[in-house]
């Protein structure tokens, strides 16, 4: 059960509603008029040379909507309104059924005539400010990168991070749910999880408010996800923020299976309840980059890095040349079909060999041909457990080992790690998780 959401963080929310000061209209007037107007900030990325989704069609009258030939559309594509705000007005069609019918995340179908009285909203401003006639996108849809798919249900997540002067200052992975409906959107009912800006891994994690640990009705840890691609990512935040002349901005980005970082929107006025995801007031971190002189965006991201990330064990690893871990890792197993699960489990240095929950094995499919068996001494005394192949994956390191099988039912954490295969890891025992 997760804990209430304490008073001092709505305090820091309340407190942080100033940093829209750091919006600074004096530099550039036109700049939030123009993030809102998603074509007109998509023609100035693509300009910069920056990765959007693919355009495939807009539609700006009722003489355009009676037109349009929807059999050219791809099997999936995006509706979006073009002044939209929030996520409010986005459909997302998923691909088509066995009976050729186009399909949202939950495999509800969707038809012509559905989609046709959704544009029309569009088009006459249900989705923008003071209901002002709009016009409809339709876009590529992103699709789910695999080291991101174990964390998602029904829908795409996104990253989102904040920039100011050109300099990342905070980050979040955006995690849609059953009850986002497939949006990455947070007061829909989406999970935040705050990043590392140096690593590119995630921390602490909150939901409708409150922290949380572990994505809802499952067994999958938050903290300690490696975000592929980082270093393009903050890269891309910076660089759009300059295209669009946005001296503060949130950036928001999807990592695609096949383009890799792809830039969606760029916000003006971005929610700040990316302070909850990562435990950090936003207003201090932009008081300490206001005044900065910076020359590029690359020059942003190297002085965000520094300032906001965990440089002091990003020294350690590259003077030992070993990898830090904490006492409690995520760590991603392949099951007998492929698919992958990932789990949190507990760095033992006082156990020779890993050992993983018997029923966990069990639930998830991996091969448990026993190879062979071993005496143990425990709490309980000698033991002779069974001994099984297993493959895993400790923070982008490949292992190939042989674990234990035993009952962890009544334990914190159904797996541990042992000596056995931490070659090439440092541990650092006073951080409980990542």
């Amino acid at each position: 059960m997760t804990k209430p959401l304490h008073k001092s963080y709505s305090e820091v929310l309340g407190h942080n509603a100033r940093a829209l000061y750091y919006t600074d209209p004096a530099r550039a007037p036109s700049a939030p008029a123009v993030a809102r107007n998603k074509l007109t900030a998509k023609r100035l990325l693509q300009r910069a040379g920056l990765p959007a989704p693919r355009l495939y069609a807009t539609i700006s009258s009722r003489k355009e909507l009676t037109r349009f030939r929807w059999t050219k559309l791809p099997s999936s594509f995006v509706i979006k309104p073009n002044a939209g705000m929030g996520g409010g007005g986005i459909i997302i069609i998923f691909g088509r059924n066995k009976k050729g019918n186009w399909v949202k995340a939950d495999k509800t179908e969707v038809s012509v005539k559905e989609l046709k009285k959704h544009v029309q909203d569009i088009l006459d401003g249900s989705f923008s400010p003071a209901n002002a006639p709009d016009i409809a996108l339709i876009e590529q849809r992103v699709k789910n990168h695999p080291d991101l798919k174990p964390y998602c249900v029904r829908g795409i997540p996104d990253i989102r991070v904040i920039v100011y002067n050109l300099v990342p200052v905070m980050a979040m992975l955006r995690l849609p749910t059953a009850e986002s409906h497939g949006k990455a959107n947070l007061h829909a009912g989406g999970i935040g999880v705050g990043i590392d800006l140096v690593r590119g891994t995630t921390t602490t994690a909150t939901y409708r408010g409150r922290p949380t640990e572990v994505l809802p009705g499952t067994r999958q840890h938050l903290s300690g996800i490696r975000l592929p691609h980082w270093p393009a990512i903050l890269l891309i935040a910076s660089r759009a923020a300059q295209a669009v002349e946005l001296s503060f901005a949130g950036v928001d980005i999807a990592i695609d299976r096949d383009d890799g970082p792809i830039l969606l929107e760029v916000n003006a006025h971005p929610g700040l309840d990316i302070q909850l995801a990562n435990k950090a007031p936003l207003r201090s971190r932009l008081k300490r980059v206001e005044d900065l002189k910076i020359i590029s965006p690359a020059k942003g991201v190297q002085i965000g890095k520094n300032l906001f990330g965990s440089d002091l064990e990003q020294e350690i690893e590259e003077i030992s040349g070993q990898t830090v871990l904490s006492i409690i890792e995520p760590v991603t197993i392949m099951d007998s079909g492929g698919t992958a699960h990932t789990i949190s489990a507990k760095i033992d240095t006082g156990a020779w060999r890993t050992t993983i929950d018997r029923s966990l094995a069990r639930d998830w499919h991996i091969d448990t041909a026993i190879i062979d068996h071993a005496d143990v001494r425990g709490a309980l005394g000698k033991q002779r457990r069974p001994i099984i192949d297993l493959a895993l994956t400790l923070r982008d390191k490949h292992i190939k080992t042989r674990a234990f099988l035993a009952d962890r039912s009544h334990m914190s954490y159904p797996m541990i790690i042992g000596r056995r295969d931490l070659k090439g890891f440092l541990v650092d025992p006073s951080r409980k998780e990542r």
